[in-house]
């Protein structure tokens, strides 16, 4: 085994773990704010998705991110560049999801594209070393593993929470 097929299973099972995890939820349920200094269930995806199709598209390949190419932030009304990294928790605790299906399907979009880069990107390029702010430099392999993966489900178990607090079962 590469780590490109570690890298896939791993990032394969969060985007399936996040899609189970929000597939009945309303999108009532999606924008809900808990009490404190915390974020909806609908910003914590968002942010996951965003990270994702960041690092995969504009960071990895230097291309457009699907939130772009396929013009999800005009679809959903959020904006085109922010992805939640370093803004303000009241800014973040505002973003709101209009519908959960626009969601999933960016979701999928996302999907599609970073299993497309794992599948085909050579073992050489992801040892290549790469800037990412604020955490500085590191592997390819490593942002995605920490960036995407690791980061991904860290909101996914917040996403969960939330949806505990909410009286809804578990999602993975």
């Amino acid at each position: 085994m590469d780590i490109r097929e570690l890298l896939l299973d791993g990032v394969g099972q969060l985007n399936d773990w996040l899609d189970n995890a929000l597939k009945d939820v309303s999108a009532e349920q999606m924008n809900w704010l808990p009490e404190g200094k915390s974020v909806s269930i609908g910003f914590n995806a968002w942010h996951v998705l965003r990270t994702q199709d960041n690092i995969t598209n504009f960071v990895l390949q230097r291309k457009n991110p699907v939130w772009i190419e396929q013009g999800y932030f005009e679809k959903m009304g959020l904006p085109k560049v922010d992805q939640g990294t370093g803004m303000s928790l009241e800014d973040a605790r505002a973003v709101r999801i209009p519908d959960p299906s626009l969601l999933l399907a960016y979701s999928s979009a996302v999907a599609k594209d970073c299993a497309a880069l794992l599948k085909t990107e050579p073992l050489e390029t992801l040892d290549e070393v790469q800037m990412i702010r604020p955490l500085g430099e590191m592997p390819r392999w490593k942002v995605l593993r920490q960036v995407v993966m690791t980061h991904g489900f860290m909101h996914l178990g917040e996403i969960n929470g939330h949806k505990g607090q909410l009286g809804m079962a578990f999602g993975i």
